[in-house]
């Protein structure tokens, strides 16, 4: 069997987000989604939390922090339940992804440090992030109602109503099976 492996950047970095996702001394890092620019996600910057438990806001500049607090997150890909959404033409080829594919995910990371915050010194890189095996993949459109709220209900695209409206016609889906994973260290 012949197994696709599509690599996607993801996260956020300097061109949207305003900073690289915070890396760690230990290789470990934190995976900061990007922000939401329709202002419906339940996540902010200031409510959702990191696996150190500290608030995402934290890591942004200090004087950015006050108003990226309430700056919506949108949490795709999502590494709870494994899916990924984007209704744009250029993603539009991951709906030929079969079961057994990989979509290997990678992100702009920078050394932080906890004492000082980010080290200037240290310039940005790309890192794997994480990986889906492919469980499912196709148009929203084509999948019934009871696929769409089991499988990808969690999905920023399909969680939200007025999104997933406005979207469905044009939005890929991308389920990922028990063997995906967010790495705990960039790699």
């Amino acid at each position: 069997m012949t197994r696709k492996c599509i690599l996607l950047r993801v996260g956020v970095d300097a061109g949207c987000g305003g900073i690289q996702g915070p890396l760690f001394d230990d290789g470990t890092f934190e995976f900061i989604c990007i922000p939401d620019r329709k202002r419906v996600s339940v996540h902010t910057y200031g409510n959702m939390v990191g696996r150190d438990g500290k608030p995402l806001a934290c890591y942004f500049p200090r004087s950015k922090r006050q108003a990226i607090t309430d700056q919506h997150v949108h949490v795709d890909p999502e590494f709870e339940t494994f899916t990924y959404g984007d209704p744009t033409v250029p993603k539009r080829s991951l709906r030929n992804l079969r079961p057994g594919d990989l979509l290997v995910f990678y992100c702009g990371l920078q050394r932080w440090g906890a004492a000082c915050g980010w080290n200037r010194d240290q310039r940005p890189a790309l890192y794997l992030a994480g990986f889906f095996e492919v469980a499912i993949a196709g148009m929203a459109c084509g999948f019934d109602e009871d696929v769409l709220t089991s499988q990808f209900g969690k999905n920023f695209h399909v969680r939200y109503p007025s999104v997933f409206k406005q979207q469905k016609d044009d939005l890929v889906l991308v389920k990922g099976g028990p063997n995906s994973r967010l790495f705990r260290k960039g790699l």
